[in-house]
């Protein structure tokens, strides 16, 4: 049998007395014994610590644990398989200070591990005195379970308790409630970060830690509580300090939460080692993120990018994550349109991932291909980029009247999606939406959405999208520049299109934000100066452009289908000869009509 909790410093005799608890047995329906009782209180006056005996409803002792001098570390329950009925374990503990009322990590601890009873006892003098709480198996307006207690009382009136009866009371109440509506299995989360001493980051910890918020609200978390730490860099084996992560772990108790979400990319033997200690589900912004764009995904293509960039993350961390995880099951972190287990042979992922590369590399010739009968239209092609719920996919709405899917969600759009508009010079442009960018995007997650990126390659122009009502957008516009450098397309001619100017308080701040070179301020969802950036995309194009004069015979009408699809026509009139047309002409197309040209002009 094993004592948990930390035995270090703990002499071996006093190890042997607290293994020698395992062999002491409650008679059935009895609480606990004196004899029980009064060993744990012995063993904690010598150590001057915690110490708590999980017991089942048989009377057997299931497990020992010491803590120090005012808390211990509960640790998890292997036995409990359900949310919706008690554990069938009690837990009796000792308070050293002799106080035994109940603390408010004893109830949280109660209500998320659902013991049959929590019981705290004590030595005041001569006396043994004893504190419990259990489940009424009632439930609060907000469905919080409601909870009943007695003490600080004697032993004596605690073991006259009938302990059988009264679970079968509690199962009976639970089992009606649970009758009546369905348990919300939602993920009570801890946000947890570093504030580093000497970042180079324009970030603040503040502004990171609301970003992974919606983050983690976008994938249906709920958040209960924010933990940072200051430190020069990140603790190798913990991430944070083990004083911190111990703090963390009284908070879990606190909080009933049972995952952490950590703001930076954990190392496979920190998320191992961080799920040891705290005995909860661990993940990090990457696994967040990925757990988005897994509920996001709607192409074949892009749910194959999210299954390959899953398993790619999940390979180093295959002989750690399924410690919690396994035990947990399912949510945040382990949804997709892949595999979610992660205890898989490392061979089976290899080969699951060169597969899926495969098909990738086949999907991506077939759209080589669509772009290539694409380019040869010469039609000129706009890309938006920005940060992620900057508007793109509403801007792409209101420049095209399409219906493309718009959220006011991170990674709302995650496939790029391509739509076609005219411009009132009757030139027509394609217009793509692509995925949104964010800080701290690990490079494996850019490299994973290729059809997107080959979008921003490929593009005339760019369309940078900036949410104008964030008091970061420079740090949102710096973090979209970093990853088009790392495209190598931050060269490429780009339009500055501050969004959501209707947000705005004041004039002042609009005006700061159009010094940027090359910006104009709109709104697309209130229609704002839409017009005025169609005037700029058809300057853009102009500028590339040749003013041409052509005479078409009647006889040549394929010659102005074409100059209609790659050139803004000006002017259309019929004489005798032909048809006389003025157009602005792509400067590579200029030889398709040199025989029918009256005369050049450039701009």
């Amino acid at each position: 049998m094993e004592v948990h909790g930390d035995t270090k410093g703990i002499k071996k005799y006093i190890l042997d007395q607290l293994n020698a608890i395992y062999d002491l047995q409650i008679p059935l329906g009895q609480i606990s014994t004196n004899e029980i009782n009064e060993k744990m209180l012995e063993i904690t006056q010598m150590i001057n610590r915690e110490v708590a005996v999980y017991i089942n409803r048989q009377g057997k002792v299931m497990q020992v644990a010491i803590g120090d001098t005012s808390t211990i570390s509960l640790p998890e329950i292997k036995e409990r398989t359900s949310t919706l009925r008690l554990s069938g374990i009690r837990c009796i503990h000792t308070h050293p200070s002799g106080d035994t009322r109940l603390s408010q990590p004893d109830l949280s601890s109660l209500r998320r591990m659902r013991f049959d009873a929590m019981v705290a006892i004590g030595q005041q003098g001569s006396d043994m005195l004893a504190s419990i709480a259990f489940f009424t198996g009632e439930y609060d307006e907000d469905d919080v379970p409601q909870l009943q207690g007695l003490g600080p009382t004697s032993l004596t009136e605690i073991h006259q308790i009938n302990l059988t009866y009264l679970t079968m009371l509690i199962d009976k109440q639970l089992a009606k409630h649970n009758a009546l509506m369905t348990i919300d299995d939602e993920e009570r989360t801890i946000l947890a970060g570093i504030d580093l001493a000497n970042s180079k980051s324009t970030w603040t910890i503040e502004d990171s830690l609301k970003e992974l918020e919606q983050l983690a609200e976008t994938a249906g978390a709920k958040i209960v509580a924010t933990v940072t730490q200051k430190k020069d860099r990140p603790d190798m084996a913990l991430f944070f300090g083990k004083g911190k992560i111990q703090e963390i772990s009284m908070l879990i108790q606190e909080t009933n939460a049972n995952m952490i979400v950590f703001d930076d990319e954990l190392s496979p033997s920190q998320q191992r080692n961080i799920e040891l200690m705290l005995g909860i589900k661990v993940l990090d912004r990457t696994a967040l993120i990925l757990d988005i764009f897994a509920q996001r995904a709607r192409s074949h293509e892009g749910k194959l990018q999210v299954e390959l960039a899953q398993l790619r993350y999940a390979l180093p961390r295959i002989s750690g994550q399924g410690l919690v995880l396994s035990r947990l099951g399912g949510g945040i972190g382990t949804r997709g349109p892949g595999e979610t287990k992660m205890e898989v042979d490392r061979r089976h992922i290899r080969s699951k991932i060169n597969d899926i590369e495969k098909q990738i590399e086949a999907i991506k010739k077939q759209r080589q291909l669509h772009r290539e009968n694409r380019e040869s239209s010469n039609i000129s092609t706009v890309a938006l980029v920005g940060y992620t719920n900057s508007g793109k996919s509403t801007l792409l709405n209101a420049l095209t009247g399409s219906d493309v899917f718009a959220e006011d969600k991170l990674f709302a759009t995650l496939d790029p999606t391509t739509r076609q508009v005219t411009l009132s010079t009757n030139q027509k442009v394609l217009i793509t939406d692509t995925v949104g960018f964010i800080q701290k995007l690990p490079h494996h997650l850019v490299s994973a959405f290729r059809a997107t990126l080959e979008e921003v390659q490929s593009a005339d122009l760019l369309l940078h999208v900036i949410d104008s009502s964030q008091i970061n957008y420079k740090q949102q516009m710096d973090s979209v520049v970093t990853v088009l450098r790392e495209l190598k397309t931050a060269d490429k001619p780009t339009l500055n299109v501050f969004n959501k100017i209707d947000n705005l308080n004041d004039d002042d701040t609009l005006k700061t934000m159009l010094t940027t070179p090359d910006s104009i301020g709109i709104s697309a969802k209130q229609n704002m100066n839409l017009d005025l950036l169609k005037t700029k995309i058809e300057e853009y194009f102009a500028g590339k452009n040749v003013n041409l004069e052509l005479l078409i015979p009647y006889d040549e009408g394929s010659a102005i289908t074409l100059l209609h699809e790659i050139a803004m026509v000006q002017s259309t009139q019929y004489n005798e000869a032909g048809t006389l047309i003025k157009a602005s002409v792509p400067r590579e197309e200029i030889n398709k009509f040199k025989k029918y040209m009256l005369e050049e002009t450039t701009i």
